[in-house]
């Protein structure tokens, strides 16, 4: 009982809820199905147990699957690490090179950086993924690409079982005609299944097929993507953020030289910051070893430096002309509107007639921006940003930002 009550702590049930999303469920869901029909067919259909090769395949299956979850549910679980609330630094003189987070009411530590979804700020933030329904960062990188990598294999392996299990039932019922190709069934044929391999098992098996591909394809994809950031030291934000660090630095001709400061001068080295045999990252998640050229804020500074420039070319302001309620897909804002919504989980925010936003980015129907606040909701640490209809704001032709005392944002 108290081995139980160890681990089913009123933390893990509230953990346990990331299961019930759509993307675990569609995660699990294939995982499931895949495993579940690829041993059936070996078992039943192509491979008996009673053979060596045939054990070792089923072995094989097992192992898959046992990984698979584990890495999944480490990465879910475990989760990326976030910076406590109201952190900031030990020598208060350095917390002007870094951002403050008003949700979390603390300062942004080098490389953290907030998520909307975790309502938290996350160490070293790759991305949020849907699919384990929590960020991937500092402390399960490791676990996440881990699953990346055996996801495929393992969807290889059951690809070839599904492919051949088809082949070898439908070998004497079908003529192929591929007169080239001998594969010596005589082990097949030893064993009569007890179960018939009937068109339902067919539809199902050529399913399975169907997800494996799928799957061995999409995630290895994944895969391949983590494996270049993670050989450089970087994430897919910090990418992000050095392609804009030289964008910045052409355009104002700054002469600038601008070093990615995570970087070890090795793929070895760099892999390694992530992927230990104890399964847990180096550091804290709050210092990092950096370039010989830099120092510990030197992406700090440079995130600083785009933000005033993003607040310079980029922000415009818009008021609202028309009321929106926040609906994802309102059907009264126009057909376009409806069918082009954004393809993301990031908000909407709900707008009154003659609101100010700060637009940042935008498509033809949708815009996306930061609802200007009142005195007390800034001080209450508020911060509504979201996407909005494009149709329901105008572009303002004078400077309210100025001359409003609410904001500190300058329009264009």
């Amino acid at each position: 009982m108290n081995f139980f009550s160890a681990i089913i702590t009123f933390e893990n049930l509230h953990e346990v809820r990331r299961l019930c999303h759509w993307g675990p469920i569609i995660a699990l869901s294939v995982i499931a199905i895949c495993s579940t029909m690829a041993i059936l067919d070996s078992i039943i259909w192509y491979w008996p147990l009673d053979t060596t090769g045939g054990s070792i395949n089923f072995i094989m299956l097992i192992n898959w699957t046992v990984l698979i979850l584990y890495n999944y549910f480490n990465a879910m679980f475990v989760g990326p690490g976030y910076i406590p609330h109201g952190w900031k630094p030990e020598n208060v003189q350095e917390a002007q090179y870094l951002q403050y987070c008003r949700v979390c009411q603390g300062f942004k530590a080098p490389r953290s950086h907030h998520c909307r979804k975790c309502n938290r700020c996350v160490m070293k933030m790759d991305h949020h993924c849907p699919w384990i329904n929590n960020c991937c960062g500092h402390t399960n990188h490791a676990y996440f690409t881990s699953f990346l990598l055996l996801a495929p294999l393992g969807c290889s392996h059951a690809a070839f079982i599904f492919i051949m299990t088809m082949y070898t039932q439908l070998y004497e019922r079908i003529s192929f005609g591929w007169s080239t190709v001998k594969i010596d069934m005589s082990v097949v044929n030893q064993v009569r299944p007890l179960i018939p391999f009937s068109i339902p098992v067919f539809a199902a098996t050529l399913f399975a097929l169907g997800l494996a591909l799928g799957t061995t394809i999409a995630v290895g994809m994944l895969f391949i993507i983590q494996m270049k950031v993670i050989i450089r030291n970087k994430t897919s934000i910090e990418s992000w953020i050095e392609e804009k660090a030289k964008e910045r630095i052409q355009h104002y001709q700054t002469g600038e030289e601008f070093i990615f400061p995570y970087d070890l001068g090795t793929r070895w080295l760099n892999f390694k910051q992530v992927f230990t045999w104890s399964g847990m990252p180096k550091g804290g998640g709050i210092v990092w070893p950096v370039h010989a050229k830099c120092h510990q804020y030197t992406l700090t500074i440079e995130q600083l430096k785009q933000k005033a420039d993003k607040r310079v070319r980029s922000q415009v302001q818009y008021q609202a002309v028309e009321d929106y309620n926040g609906a994802c897909c309102p059907i009264s804002k126009g057909l376009q509107t409806f069918f082009r919504t954004p393809c993301t989980e990031e908000p909407r925010i709900p707008l009154r007639k003659g609101d100010n936003i700060m637009a940042t980015r935008g498509t033809k129907w949708w815009m996306y921006g930061d609802k200007v606040l009142n005195e007390e909701e800034i001080k209450a640490g508020d911060r509504l940003r979201g996407w909005f209809p494009r149709r329901c704001v105008e572009k303002c032709h004078y400077d309210t930002a100025a001359s409003d005392g609410t904001s500190d944002k300058k329009a264009n």
